[in-house]
């Protein structure tokens, strides 16, 4: 007998309809009815809610997905609407956080399926936390050192997860499977990954629905646990140069690796690793020194950021950015000041949005 329930002012009916929902995905012959079975028995970690992470969000929403987490820190801006699809001018006008507002979007789009929303910062202790409940982690982040986080994650609880990046028209993905593939860290020894973001290089939309569509349909093989058919290539393209380019990356794993080698020591999650945010004392600024120091080109820097619009003065030592009502100073080896705010969450979201 067909059961019904009052949702939103909508009637919504259970039994042979509910079936219609993923038709024409269980009529695809690599899921069929006992993939999107195991599909609906899965729990996805999604760690960022920008671009990637709603798009992939929706895509795995639709798909019917057991349950959706999503961890993002950081709340809805103008410049979003260009290419992250579940936000609208409502919610930029709210100020709503990122999270929150791919919660109710998604809520909306499938009622059956389980949507966590955790506003917050995607960090070693929240990421051991979750990773004991999830078959998958998405990487939808905007910097390096919650991949590597991730990244060690992975490792340690034996957790696939998809890596994904883009910005310009570039963008790249690799499916990180524990005992399989190399992990990111081995990568890292073999290819230069980017390090520039949307905020300094700009991006058009194809290419993030590029890359989503390249991680969401790994992840569909591996929650419907069809192993084999997972890509192990390193893929990346440039949609405005027509370059496309897949890489085989078995050489690249790392006997000596300390997040997948023989003697791990899983580095990316000791608290020493991780940037370092400090309020200065009777001011208005927040010090941010990075977890490993290095030279940065002021004068790049800075003709970067004044092509994009924004205000930049500097000198041989450190640069000056205005952004709105706060501004950013920029020294040589990386660590930076944050005028115009006490939030460390919110300045280390500026941070790296500038500096990757």
């Amino acid at each position: 007998m067909k059961k019904t329930r009052l949702f939103g002012g909508f009637l919504s009916i259970r039994g042979d309809r509910m079936n219609e929902r993923y038709s024409r995905q269980v009529l695809f012959q690599g899921i069929g009815k006992e993939g999107q079975e195991k599909i609906s028995k899965k729990h996805v970690l999604i760690i960022g809610a920008g671009a990637l992470g709603s798009g992939s969000a929706e895509v795995l929403t639709r798909a019917g997905v057991g349950k959706v987490t999503i961890v993002d820190r950081d709340y809805v801006e103008a410049s979003n609407l260009q290419r992250q699809q579940l936000y609208t001018e409502e919610d930029v006008a709210e100020k709503l956080p990122k999270a929150a507002a791919a919660e109710k979007r998604l809520r909306a789009i499938n009622s059956d399926i389980e949507i966590q929303a955790i506003i917050g910062d995607a960090n070693a202790e929240l990421l051991e936390e979750l990773a004991v409940d999830v078959d998958l982690m998405m990487d939808a982040t905007d910097n390096f050192e919650t991949r590597m986080v991730m990244n060690d994650i992975s490792q340690k609880h034996n957790l696939p997860w998809i890596y994904g990046a883009c910005v310009g028209s570039y963008g790249m993905s690799f499916s990180i499977i524990p005992g399989r593939t190399p992990c990111l860290n081995c990568l890292l020894r073999t290819i230069p990954l980017q390090g520039m973001t949307c905020d300094t290089g700009g991006i058009i939309s194809p290419a993030v629905q590029m890359v989503i569509a390249h991680q969401t349909a790994e992840a569909l093989k591996m929650l419907v646990e069809d192993w084999e058919a997972v890509r192990t290539t390193f893929v990346s393209f440039d949609l405005w140069r027509n370059q496309y380019t897949s890489l085989k990356m078995s050489k690249a794993k790392f006997a000596g690796c300390l997040s997948c080698g023989e003697e791990r020591t899983y580095p990316y999650l000791d608290h020493e690793n991780t940037t370092k945010t400090t309020v200065l004392c009777g001011r208005d600024t927040v010090q941010i020194r990075p977890s490993k120091q290095g030279e940065i080109s002021l004068e790049k820097l800075a003709a970067q950021l004044s092509s994009l619009g924004y205000e930049v003065k500097g000198n041989p030592y450190l640069i000056s950015v205005e952004m709105g009502g706060e501004r950013m100073v920029i020294f040589q080896d990386g660590r930076a000041l944050i005028h115009g705010t006490k939030d460390l969450t919110h300045a280390k979201t500026i941070y790296q949005r500038i500096l990757g």
